[in-house]
């Protein structure tokens, strides 16, 4: 299995913000889809994903409502807002920029 790395509290928020693009998800299923996706590689604790979520929810960027999972349980279900939809495309076009940048100086190193 893959080493999983810890993540920065803004890259975390990117992360959930594009996963919801998808459409709506419970906090389980976005930790899933996060991990899925990154094949093993990035793992959200749920100590990490709740505060994140909160605090999206706070800034207007998703918004929740009580549904049922898939096994039956009561669980809020998180979905992405329009300004969350703006703030994905801020963050996107940030992290490009970041990681372009970071690129540039480990290959100069």
């Amino acid at each position: 299995m893959a080493e999983s790395l810890d993540l920065l509290k803004g890259t975390l928020d990117l992360l959930i913000l594009r996963t919801l693009q998808a459409g709506p998800m419970h906090g389980w299923a976005i930790s899933e889809r996060i991990e899925q996706i990154s094949q093993d590689v990035l793992q959200v604790n749920q100590g990490s994903l709740y505060p994140a979520l909160h605090r999206l929810e706070h800034h207007g960027w998703i918004q929740a409502e009580w549904g049922v999972s898939e096994l039956g349980r009561r669980a809020r279900f998180y979905r992405l807002t329009a300004a969350g939809r703006k703030q994905l495309d801020i963050e996107s076009k940030n992290w490009d920029r970041l990681s372009i940048a970071i690129g540039r100086v480990i290959k100069l190193a």
